[in-house]
């Protein structure tokens, strides 16, 4: 698991200008879930990026999504984005 959560870190950082990434997996927030999926992730994304900021939240969010559009596919069932100054 620490090592998916890196390679997604990995992903961001390669492709998008970022000063930093940090990943929480609030998975287990969410077993009582009807929909839940024990093989996907639950995660919350608190990035920090002064490029991301200068566009819209829209734009921003987007653009994260497209870099992670495997993965949410695949082994993200909820992702929630925070981009802070």
């Amino acid at each position: 698991m620490k090592n998916y959560f890196e390679e997604i870190k990995k992903k961001l950082i390669d492709n998008i200008n970022l000063e930093d990434v940090e990943i929480i997996d609030n998975t287990k927030f969410h077993k009582s879930h009807k929909s839940f999926d024990p093989e996907k992730y639950h995660l919350e994304l608190k990035i920090k990026s002064s490029y991301l900021n200068s566009l819209s939240r829209l734009s921003a969010q987007k653009m994260i999504m497209k870099v992670l559009k495997s993965d949410l596919d695949n082994k993200i069932h909820a992702l929630e984005i925070k981009i802070e100054q």
